[in-house]
């Protein structure tokens, strides 16, 4: 069967997004105490390290989680090829606008960000 398109569109060659999650072996956030999250970004060895590091900028990470960038405390950690956020928690753990007790569900917003 084909398929065609209709008349009048035209055909755009797109880049596909490349997703951080497609680039690392893991991303993991969780609390670093009630007023803190961190954010993990483990890479596969140094060349993929130093890819995901030279990509992904601090003010990047406080527009994704609408901080201050001077906030964000950022730690390039190159003998484990990790690269650590730490930021403050949007709502304070355990009050009732905070809807991610254990701050887990944060990586999923850094999973999808397009580093090319």
């Amino acid at each position: 069967m084909t398929r065609s398109l209709p008349f009048g569109w035209i055909l755009l060659k797109v880049r596909p997004m490349t997703a951080l999650r497609h680039k690392v072996r893991k991303i993991r956030s969780k609390n670093a105490g009630p007023f803190w999250l961190t954010l993990d970004i483990f890479c596969f060895d140094e060349d993929n390290f130093i890819y995901v590091r030279d990509r992904l900028a601090t003010a990047t990470i406080a527009a994704l989680f609408q901080t201050d960038e001077a906030q964000i405390k950022r730690f390039d950690i190159t003998d484990l090829q990790v690269i650590k956020f730490s930021l403050p928690r949007p709502h304070i753990q355990g009050t009732p606008e905070d809807t991610d007790m254990h701050g887990a569900a944060y990586a999923a917003l850094l999973e999808e960000l397009d580093i090319d």
